[in-house]
């Protein structure tokens, strides 16, 4: 059944017909974090038709500060089955918009936002925005310090490797709740996996990524290992990123794609990257959220820190795949800056309102970068005017301040919890004394 076509009463059907006792009601707070509440079989219906209540402070991240009783209203189109092999009991999930008391949607509710945004693309005459993460992760053998399961690198296939079984079982997981996978790989640190969801409509996507991530960990816990998506949490070697693939379609029409260009790319293909080169400062806030991240944001570990875009290089921030090359449905832009620490619902928003700014404004795109940019050196890079990334939270957080496509896009409300979010965090880092000044200058001074 195509799972946007489900009702409310398709719901019910299928709760019945499979015996399933528990449903668990999903949405994220600011910062991406899911949170749920499970009800039963018979609480079913009155959720489906008049949504359950919850606290509004559970959303509001570390500024706890909002306190209001909100509606969480399931939406049947992400209704799914959760595997007995997953969850012990058979429990379906779903997620839902968080309404106002007075039946209004909440301003806070970032899936909402996103679905802001997807209305706001359509007004500009575009149907869809498909988007494709690739969203890297690291096993470890516990949740209290970083020890490594495997010493396997890009692509390796190490026989009898645990990791590579963990993968298996987790796709076998998300195959079972119909979220698709292209495909999974050793990726270049040790112990760092890849596991890629093939691209559909970002609204899904958003969702799936959230389940994705809650498949990924609760697999590996059930096998005594942890799984994290933090950016960054081995020193000297590479962290992990969030790849986006994106493009815009109407009419069933990939609209990045030009046959007679020399990069088979459409003029609002071009547009697009050069809107979000213009922004990517200050969206970076949104798409790399944590103090973490920017340790993962430095020259030299394959993440993109130089604001340029090519087609083979993959130093920069924008890469356009050469997969399928001329090929009208595989051409899309895949942005290389954002983690898998991001809120999937606020990063995807950004990067689409940044693209759409590109094309409405019509900004025109610099020349490809195919040289390696870091090998450059600080005149090299002037000399092609290729600027650099915010270097800190502290760094993305003043740019975003001042950003008024940002504001337009969360709205005042998640604009400034974010900004309020972002200010706590950096303060509770600041005055941490770190294992790094101990042993810089506990012996010294």
């Amino acid at each position: 059944m195509d799972n946007k076509k489900i009702t409310r009463n398709d719901v019910v059907k299928t709760v019945d017909k499979h015996g399933i006792k528990f449903i668990k009601l999903c949405f994220v707070d600011i910062l991406g974090q899911l949170k749920a509440f499970t009800i039963t079989r018979k609480e079913l219906e009155h959720a489906l038709d008049e949504g359950m209540g919850f606290d509004g402070s559970s959303i509001e991240g570390f500024a706890r500060i909002y306190e209001s009783d909100l509606l969480l209203m399931p939406d049947p189109s992400t209704f799914n089955i959760l595997p007995e092999s997953f969850d012990g009991n058979k429990t379906a999930v779903m997620f839902g918009d968080i309404i106002t008391p007075d039946g209004k949607n909440y301003e806070g509710d970032t899936r909402y936002i996103l679905k802001k945004n997807l209305s706001h693309m359509k007004k500009m005459g575009y149907d869809e925005f498909m988007v494709g993460p690739e969203l890297e992760y690291f096993y470890f053998k516990n949740n209290n310090r970083p020890e490594i399961i495997d010493d396997g690198g890009y692509f390796d296939s190490v026989p009898v490797d645990e990791s590579s079984d963990l993968r298996k079982k987790t796709i076998e997981v998300l195959n079972e709740m119909n979220i698709p996978v292209e495909y999974s790989h050793h990726e270049c640190a040790p112990s760092q996996h890849e596991i890629d969801l093939r691209y559909s409509d970002a609204l899904s996507m958003a969702d799936n990524v959230i389940l994705y991530k809650l498949v990924v960990k609760q697999v590996a816990s059930k096998n005594g290992v942890y799984a994290t998506f933090m950016p960054k949490p081995l020193n000297g070697v590479n962290g992990s990123g969030m790849h986006v693939h994106q493009s815009l379609f109407k009419n069933g029409k990939n609209m990045f794609f030009d046959k007679k260009d020399k990069y088979f790319l459409s003029s609002d293909a071009k547009h697009y990257i050069a809107g979000i080169m213009k922004h990517v400062k200050e969206i970076c806030l949104v798409t790399n959220q944590w103090i973490n991240s920017y340790k993962r944001l430095v020259p030299g570990y394959e993440a993109p820190v130089y604001i340029a875009w090519a087609r083979r290089n993959r130093s920069v921030l924008v890469r356009v795949p050469q997969v399928k090359l001329g090929k009208e449905k595989s051409t899309r832009i895949e942005a290389r800056f954002p983690d898998p620490g991001a809120n999937p619902y606020l990063a995807f928003s950004v990067m689409l309102r940044a693209g759409l700014e590109g094309i409405k404004n019509k900004i025109p795109l610099k020349e490809p970068v195919e040289a390696d940019v870091y090998e450059m050196d600080a005149i090299e890079r002037r000399a092609n005017k290729i600027d650099i990334l915010p270097g800190s939270l502290l760094e993305a957080l003043e740019e975003t301040q001042k950003s008024a496509l940002v504001k337009e896009t969360l709205g005042s409300h998640v604009f400034e919890k974010l900004i309020e979010n972002k200010k706590i965090e950096w303060d509770m880092y600041r005055i941490k004394v770190s294992d790094y000044e101990i042993e810089r200058y506990f012996s010294i001074l």
